[in-house]
This record gives C-alpha cells, structure tokens and sequence, in this order.
C-alpha cells in the first residue's frame, strides 16, 4: 500500500499480514463479508482514502470495493479509526457518538469488531 500520513494506514497493512495468519484466516471463516473503510485526515467526508477488509478472501487493499457493493461501508476520521480498532472506543460507541458512518447491512455492520483487527500487542 502507498505511503500515506494516516496513522491508520500501519493498521490496514498489519491487517493485511494478520489475515494471512491462521488466526486471520479463522476471522476470514467466521465473518465471510467484505466491508469498504473510508478514512478521513481530520473531516468525514473530505480527502477520504478507502480500503476494503475483504474478508471472503481474507485481504486488505487500497481503494473502493469493485466487485459490486461491499456488505458495510464505514466511514471514520483517522484518529477515531485508530481508536476503534486499537480497542480504545467500542464501534458501537463511536456509531452513536457520530465518530463512525454506516451504510449499508446493519447486520453486517454488528459482525465490525475489534475482534477483526491485529492485537495491539502486535503493533
């Protein structure tokens, strides 16, 4: 993935190398969907950068999803994606604070959890 200056880049490509894992492979089992992340600088809805948590395939790569419409699309600023997915603030928090945007199944949405993402242990 291209340099960028989101501290939730480093996330996405750890992300990438734990789904290649078996622990990343048993969540790629489990969830079965494929979400599209934008991330934002500072502002939603402005210089977002997108990836999408393939997690049929068990990837991470950089840009819109292509292969017809993601299950969830989320929508977070850097430093609230950051958070989300170190554990520091539930998702379920962050929907209700206006820190997260969602479209797209909700059902899909509740199987978005910290669960997903590499240990912080791990980075």
């Amino acid at each position: 993935m291209a340099s960028t200056d989101l501290k939730s880049a480093a996330i996405m490509d750890q992300m990438k190398a734990h789904l290649a894992t078996d622990a990343g492979k048993a969540i790629t089992k489990k969830i079965g969907l494929v979400y599209q992340i934008n991330i934002a600088p500072k502002k939603l809805g402005f210089n977002e950068e997108s990836y999408v948590v393939d997690l049929k395939k068990g990837e991470v790569t950089k840009g819109s999803y292509e292969g017809g419409k993601p299950d969830a699309t989320f929508s977070f600023t850097d430093e609230d994606f950051f958070k989300v997915a170190t554990g520091k603030m539930n998702p379920q928090m962050a929907f209700m604070r206006g820190a997260m945007k969602v479209k797209g199944s909700l059902s899909a949405a509740q199987k978005f959890t910290p669960d997903i993402f590499p240990k912080p242990s791990k980075m």
